[in-house]
């Protein structure tokens, strides 16, 4: 009777962590790009500065270049374990669940480590709208990723 009733709940938080883990990764490409774009530019005649950074971004503060990288790794393996929970929720067997309890597993964990770097980020302050919309979007994606978790443990057949 629960297994009838988290299916709905499992498929939701698919679609929705889904989405959330695209726009992520959008918002982290965006930031990429720019830091790529716009960074630290040495001509021939120039040396290093003392504090120099290889993970230098010229928008936000120290945490942006982890917060960012860790982030796009966060997207990419969670949009990735959507693959195994949509096969997990259409076969809905034991065979199929520790397929996608890892890779959901993996995401979560990687989620949490770049919301990390995304509360130290809110600390030391100075970034931009885009930069605080991530940061909200890994906050709540830890949540609804070991919600999902859960719930596709509830599921099983």
């Amino acid at each position: 009777m629960a297994e009838q009733r988290m299916q709905p709940l499992a498929s939701l938080l698919l679609l929705l962590n889904f989405c959330m883990y695209a726009i992520v990764l959008g918002i982290g490409a965006w930031s990429m790009n720019k830091a790529i774009s716009h960074g630290f530019h040495i001509g021939a005649d120039y040396s290093l500065p003392t504090h120099f950074s290889p993970i230098y971004f010229p928008m936000g503060n120290a945490a942006t270049g982890f917060f960012v990288m860790f982030a796009l790794i966060a997207g990419v393996a969670g949009a990735a374990s959507v693959i195994s929970g949509v096969s997990h929720l259409q076969s809905s067997t034991t065979a199929s669940l520790p397929a996608a309890v890892s890779a959901a597993t993996i995401a979560w964990s990687l989620t949490v480590l770049a919301m990390g770097f995304g509360c130290k980020e809110i600390e030391l302050g100075m970034r931009n709208a885009r930069l605080r919309t991530m940061e909200a979007f890994l906050i709540i994606l830890s949540a609804t990723q070991l919600i999902y978790i859960a719930a596709i443990y509830v599921i099983r057949k």
